[in-house]
């Protein structure tokens, strides 16, 4: 039976109805349309629906849209403002840090959730801020380096 819940995400508060097995990644892409947060496994270990839940980067496959209710959501749609795109999006693309762009997404709000933690974050955190998003096309060489190039403050 479909309940009616709030959700806060990207600063905005929608009303939608959700199935009590439904998660937050399927509410996000099929009630709400924001197609950016990608379906991948939906076993919490690809991190492509990788979100910002309440500043923490979570798989959104693995909660339940019940669950979110109260908590703010933060996906890829929400990362830039009107007028630019966050340093992070624009490091990756001079760096070629995407290229298929299926991870990019997850890959981006991962990153954002470990510099809003560690702004000074060295290769070492990097590479495990980003442990839980697979990429098959980059070879993660670009990703680090983008993130690195944030760290050092080559984009505002």
């Amino acid at each position: 039976m479909k309940k009616t819940i709030s959700l806060d995400v990207n600063g905005a508060t929608y009303e939608t109805a959700a199935e009590p097995q439904d998660t937050l990644l399927d509410v996000l892409r099929g009630n709400l349309r924001l197609t950016g947060t990608k379906k991948g496994c939906e076993t919490g270990n690809c991190g492509a629906c990788t979100v910002l839940f309440d500043g923490n980067a979570v798989d959104s496959c693995l909660i339940l849209a019940l669950e979110a209710e109260g908590h703010k959501i933060i996906t890829i749609e929400g990362l830039a403002d009107a007028s630019k795109l966050h340093p992070l999006q624009q490091a990756f693309i001079k760096y070629g840090a995407i290229q298929c762009g299926y991870c990019t997404p997850g890959m981006l709000l991962s990153a954002k959730a470990l510099l809003d933690r560690l702004p000074r974050a060295n290769e070492e955190d990097i590479r495990k801020g980003l442990e839980g998003n697979l990429c098959r096309c980059t070879g993660y060489k670009q990703i680090v380096e983008a993130v690195e190039a944030v760290v050092r403050g080559e984009f505002k």
